[in-house]
């Protein structure tokens, strides 16, 4: 079952690997947001980030996707290992990656605003919710290089 399923990726892998990058590169409106709302906030003591709340259903949508792009990012890279490519490199990319689950599970981005605006019913100290972001941008480079293949699959015949 397993060999069929990995048959299948390999056959569809460019559709596999455009999806994943176009999922992916959802989250940088989410880097996006934090780098300009929550940690400007904190260190500059404002905001830069503008996004008519009108919209903000369409910034909980771009949210919701991250875990569907967890999912076929990690898919890739798993893909790779087994094609004995890059391996080294690929592993250290699913621990980057896959640490963004302690990020979900264990501390939202509604608990980290709360509590680095003081208003929160749960007390995480300051040092903890800037983990929790750091934690968010170790999907930087895995995004540069999850657009690159998508970049050379697109080119390649």
């Amino acid at each position: 079952m397993l060999r069929l399923f990995w048959r299948w990726y390999e056959k569809h892998y460019k559709v596999n690997v455009l999806v994943a990058a176009f999922l992916f590169g959802l989250q940088a409106f989410h880097l996006y947001w934090l780098a300009t709302h929550i940690v400007a906030l904190e260190f500059l003591g404002r905001s830069f980030f503008s996004f008519p709340t009108e919209f903000s259903w369409l910034y909980a949508l771009v949210d919701y996707t991250e875990i569907p792009a967890f999912l076929s990012v990690s898919l890739l890279y798993i893909h790779q290992i087994q094609k004995g490519r890059q391996i080294a490199k690929s592993w250290l990319y699913l621990v980057f990656l896959n640490s963004q689950w302690l990020h979900l599970f264990w501390i939202t981005d509604e608990v980290v605003i709360e509590s680095l605006t003081g208003v929160t019913p749960v007390v995480i100290p300051r040092l903890v919710a800037f983990i929790a972001i750091a934690i968010d941008y170790l999907e930087l480079p895995v995004m540069v290089e999850t657009g690159a293949k998508a970049l050379r699959a697109i080119t390649q015949r």
